[in-house]
């Protein structure tokens, strides 16, 4: 593999492109209209246009992809994560074309892709799961008396899919019929598969998640454990590594769940297997994202190992350049997501242009990015901007790294998640360790941000006051005229 076409955009295609750099391998990126500037297009040795702006006229177009590898000469592709990254039909397509995709096979991906054959997969090797029914719900009746069986309140899941779409949580046996209907309605909407199974619904979950990795030679090993529980609307926001609720002993049961799922399937490349956990720490499988996700960076940080340069290798036929007992967890890490969002409008996009974009530096810092000053945020992504990730030599630090960190990243021009980041971590859920997955239901109201601003405001004021009274009218003058103060910047990044 001598030159790898990075079939993706923003932060991710970057990070993949510098690793294949270290690497001494080529990259190609391909962009759409509305990326036709961006930093990853820049970076790449080559680059070619693949279409309109609108990802399903572009990123998601397959036979674009293909032919731009053709087009270059590239021999590989790494989807990185999203558009075609799960797609077992753009795998079988990769293959066919007699190229290398940087994943597992389309198989896996079909497997693991639907949580009814993922949870049959997994059954093979007595995998934990939460109480509900192992086939797809077809009889309304018999649904009603297993959900009865089971107990409620009961969750109906899409069987397809995620990000909280088709799922409906029932406290109520009358409400039954009803909500799968809504289930089975946005289901078949969001993913063209309206197929619904039920759960138990665990009513304060944790969402816990192993990394492994797994090669062409029969090895599969787990890079320990991800702590995913603060989420909005299903997905996360914070991430850290290791969690700080797990044992020892949990986590190697945990660790050996993971591997058992991957070999279900015959996994390679980088994957994750996804828990969740009730409050008397009991673990069930939820399911697989097979590929390289949002918050590998953490596992990467407690480490030492490069996933990106593993998932490679892996793809050029070589075994994993490790054994299980070689690795151990040094350090903690945290990872917050940095949308172009507005958490006190529900969390909805924030569009614009980024007229001031400064990035934290230091100890124990690290950002993956894709923007750079005087960028717009395009409205046809995702809105994630950056994610912010710190390390210290335990929790503790990691935490207070993280602050410092969102207090020195300086972004005007649009509203971000950076406000809400501090405020979960600076909150006594969050630094004890005592938090689930309906934190920001539980906690967070648009108020608090109002009062962060505020505070800030009244500690600015206070200075300006002490100047005054101290005579210090140069210092003052410059303040006010010359260039803005950190806290007003900090102000505009809430």
């Amino acid at each position: 593999m001598k030159k790898l076409l990075v079939a993706n955009r923003g932060e991710i295609a970057l990070r993949i492109m510098r690793s294949a750099r270290e690497m001494g391998i080529k990259t190609v990126a391909v962009y759409s209209d509305a990326d036709r500037n961006a930093l990853h297009v820049r970076y790449a040795d080559e680059a070619v246009h693949i279409g309109p702006a609108p990802s399903n006229q572009s990123y998601l177009v397959g036979d674009k992809i293909i032919a731009a590898c053709k087009q270059t000469g590239a021999e590989a592709i790494h989807p990185g994560y999203g558009f075609l990254s799960e797609n077992p039909a753009f795998a079988k397509q990769v293959r066919e074309a007699g190229l290398i995709l940087v994943g597992p096979s389309p198989e896996a991906m079909e497997v693991m892709g639907n949580k009814l054959s993922a949870k049959a997969a997994a059954l093979k090797y007595n995998i934990p799961m939460v109480p509900g029914t192992e086939e797809a719900i077809t009889d309304v009746v018999v649904a009603k008396i297993r959900a009865s069986e089971v107990g409620f309140p009961i969750l109906i899941k899409a069987a397809a899919g995620g990000g909280g779409k088709g799922m409906r949580i029932v406290d109520r046996v009358e409400d039954f019929e009803e909500q799968m209907a809504l289930a089975v309605s946005e289901a078949t909407s969001a993913f063209g598969d309206g197929s619904v199974f039920i759960e138990r619904y665990v009513s304060s979950p944790r969402h816990i998640e192993i990394q492994i990795l797994g090669d062409t030679h029969g090895n599969i090993v787990h890079l320990f454990e991800r702590e995913c529980s603060v989420q909005r609307r299903h997905q996360k926001v914070i991430e850290e590594a290791p969690s700080s609720i797990l044992t020892p002993e949990i986590r190697q049961r945990m660790g050996k769940c993971a591997v058992d799922v991957g070999r279900s399937v015959n996994y390679t490349g980088a994957g994750t297997v996804e828990f969740i956990m009730d409050d008397d720490l009991n673990f069930y499988f939820l399911e697989m994202n097979t590929r390289l996700q949002v918050e590998h960076p953490v596992s990467e940080l407690i480490t030492g190992i490069d996933l990106v340069k593993e998932q490679i290798e892996i793809a050029r036929g070589k075994a994993i350049s490790f054994k299980q007992e070689d690795l151990e967890i040094k350090g903690h890490a945290i990872e917050l997501r940095v949308y172009a969002e507005d958490p006190a409008n529900d969390f909805l996009p924030d569009i614009g242009t980024l007229q001031t974009y400064t990035t934290p530096k230091g100890p124990g810092v690290r950002v993956d990015d894709g923007f750079e000053q005087g960028m717009e945020i395009p409205i046809y992504y995702d809105p994630m901007i950056a994610k912010l990730i710190t390390y210290g030599a335990d929790r503790t630090e990691a935490i207070d790294r993280m602050i410092r960190a969102i207090d020195e990243y300086h972004i005007t021009g649009i509203t971000t998640t950076l406000g809400f980041g501090r405020f979960v971590l600076q909150h006594e859920a969050f630094t004890s360790g005592k938090f689930d997955t309906h934190f920001v239901k539980k906690y967070f109201t648009p108020d608090v941000l109002k009062t962060q601003n505020a505070d800030e405001a009244e500690i600015a004021a206070l200075v300006m006051a002490k100047l005054l009274k101290e005579g210090s009218k140069v210092a003052v003058a410059e303040t006010v005229i010359g260039t803005e103060s950190n806290w007003v910047k900090n102000r505009k990044a809430l």
